[in-house]
């Protein structure tokens, strides 16, 4: 038994790691700005595909920490009750259910707009003048919500090692803080080292 819950201790855990897709999104939108405004049929549509294809990736993620999580408190010792009983635990639950409709409402609304717009032009034709302006408040909405799913993975981490032993709240709100300063910061620049 102690095995099966080491196990899905990892699961949990690597599946919250690679929750991280909105910070790499980030830097990849980031990155694809220093070819300037201009559309770049290439350059877009390769950050597209991989902004795009990430999202079922995160639904695997996201669903997979869901299940460990709950079968973690159903096999560990705080026991199921902890999703009513424990607040670090029932707000762990409610944030993850946040980022997966946030997540659903980029995938579902948001991408398709910015592929149907993305269909129209091509490699081999001529881009209208105002596309980039077509296509910015879709992105501007997509990187936005990326960086409030990445303040909110944060969050949750910081819980999550507060599930058997509360930091002091003062310490708690510091690094809340902090994570909203990082998801920002990640927002704004390339953080081309790491921190920085």
């Amino acid at each position: 038994m102690y095995v099966f819950y080491d196990l899905l201790k990892f699961l949990h855990v690597m599946s919250f790691v690679f929750m991280t897709v909105p910070l790499f999104n980030l830097i990849v939108v980031n990155e694809r700005a220093l070819l300037g405004p201009k559309f770049n049929y290439p350059a877009d549509r390769y950050m597209e595909n991989i902004i795009g294809h990430g999202a079922s990736r995160c639904f695997v993620f996201q669903s997979t920490v869901l299940l460990t999580g709950l079968l973690l408190l159903l096999f560990g010792p705080l026991g199921i009750e902890a999703l009513w009983l424990n607040p670090v635990v029932a707000a762990k639950i409610v944030l993850l259910f946040v980022l997966m409709g946030m997540l659903s409402y980029i995938h579902f609304k948001v991408q398709p707009k910015i592929e149907r717009l993305m269909e129209t032009v091509g490699p081999d034709k001529e881009v209208p003048e105002d596309f980039s302006a077509k296509l910015k408040p879709y992105r501007v909405l997509r990187k936005r919500m990326a960086t409030f799913c990445l303040f909110l993975i944060i969050t949750i981490i910081i819980l999550g090692l507060q599930t058997y032993a509360p930091f002091s709240p003062f310490l708690t709100a510091a690094l809340i803080a902090l994570a909203a300063l990082f998801a920002r910061h990640a927002n704004k620049t390339l953080i081309r080292f790491g921190w920085i």
